[in-house]
């Protein structure tokens, strides 16, 4: 039998155990790996596809999925998950799988370049050299154009996995050369069932995979982290508390304050290192010194440190953006009498208040509001805090 999944209904096995809720993904990626391995042998020159695009909303394991992908392409088993080729993989210390996590808020053309050589590369010990870029989405122009040869006439044994939100967030010149598939929302069931096996008390992980929306890093975090729930449940005390100007600015600048204390949390460890490898690779430790270059280099890097800030704060304050809007989607449930499940049944009080006070129309307005929100902050550039006060202002409680 396969080591591969066993698909839609059955917990998925091998390097496929991570990849949660995506059993019709799998189904689609078993017969690529398949092909793959009779291209390698030779007898089927059209089965491989060297450029892929796994698209799903954000949580929903893009990436995890691209390392399960990897790894059972180099598995001589398709994906066992034992041997030493799955588990250097999974462990992103595989000698040909070179994987980009960005750092900042795009991924340039000098980055692109020192990629695209790596790929033309041949596997060292693996049977594929695999590239995966996470955030494709944040591909320059530049970039995406110092991409293209490579994606259309790719090294024999080189593959490309690319990952984004939704096609529409790739460069429509990178898409066209891809074959895309799509991730889901994992169910709220599939996410409990990972934090249950993981060791979270039952309980608290339905919780988590409720309140998370199917975003699997948030559930972890909201199962984790007592400080996660408690800044959420700030969040969804927010429309009780909007009832006027001072109120509404008041708890924009919480929000961004809070937001911020979570991106220096993420950001001071990484800085460190960051730091301390600076001063190794230049020697700006020994006193005296001053190396050419070394300024340059240091300036850099604090650029580059920059831009992770102001990405970790939006990504912060989009996190609490998205834990407003399941309150007002909540509330918009209550009022049309749907009989979806509640994202917020421990505040069902708080919610049926709302819900009783106002009028479908005005709930949303308030979407709109939220949603505007992440838009301006996203496409326009808008500082969060300015973003914030604007979005809550016109959350208003009448």
């Amino acid at each position: 039998m396969s080591t591969i999944a066993r698909v839609e209904g059955s917990a998925l096995t091998g390097v496929w155990a991570a990849v949660v809720g995506q059993e019709p993904l799998v189904g689609t990626l078993k017969p690529a790996i398949d092909g793959a391995r009779r291209w390698l042998a030779g007898r089927d020159s059209s089965a491989m596809t060297h450029a892929w695009l796994l698209t799903g909303p954000p949580g929903s394991g893009r990436s995890v999925a691209a390392r399960a992908f990897t790894a059972a392409l180099e598995c001589g088993e398709s994906g066992c998950g034992q041997c030493d080729q799955c588990r250097e993989v999974l462990a992103g210390s595989h000698p040909d799988v070179t994987v980009v996590d960005t750092a900042g808020l795009s991924i340039g053309v000098d980055d692109v370049r020192s990629l695209v050589l790596k790929a033309a590369m041949s596997p060292t010990r693996g049977r594929w050299s695999v590239v995966i870029v996470e955030d494709a989405d944040r591909l320059t122009d530049q970039a995406g154009d110092a991409m293209l040869k490579s994606l259309e006439e790719p090294a024999p044994h080189t593959v490309w996995m690319l990952c984004a939100p939704t096609t529409d967030d790739v460069l429509v010149t990178i898409r066209s050369r891809c074959r895309q598939v799509s991730l889901r929302t994992p169910p709220a069931a599939a996410v409990a069932a990972l934090l249950e096996r993981q060791g979270i008390d039952g309980g608290l992980a339905a919780f988590a995979a409720r309140a998370s929306q199917g975003h699997i890093g948030r559930a972890r975090a909201l199962a984790r982290d007592e400080g996660a729930r408690a800044r959420r449940r700030e969040v969804m005390e927010l429309p009780q508390r909007l009832t006027d100007p001072g109120a509404c600015l008041r708890a924009a600048a919480n929000v961004h304050e809070a937001a911020t204390e979570d991106a220096e949390a993420a950001a001071a460890p990484l800085e460190e290192r960051e730091r301390a490898g600076h001063r190794d690779e230049w020697g700006t430790g020994t006193r005296g010194i001053k190396v050419r270059g070394e300024q340059g280099a240091l300036s850099d890097l604090k650029r580059m440190q920059k831009a992770r800030r102001t990405r970790l704060l939006r990504d912060a304050v989009d996190r609490a953006l998205l834990d407003l809007l399941s309150f007002y989607r909540d509330v918009l449930a209550l009022q049309l009498g749907s009989d979806e499940n509640l994202v917020n049944e421990e505040h069902l009080k708080a919610v049926s208040e709302l819900a009783r006070r106002t009028d479908p129309a005005l709930t949303l307005r308030r979407v709109d509001a939220v949603l505007a929100c992440r838009t301006v902050m996203d496409e326009h550039n808008v500082a969060p805090l300015l973003a914030l006060e604007q979005a809550f202002l016109r959350l208003r409680t009448q």
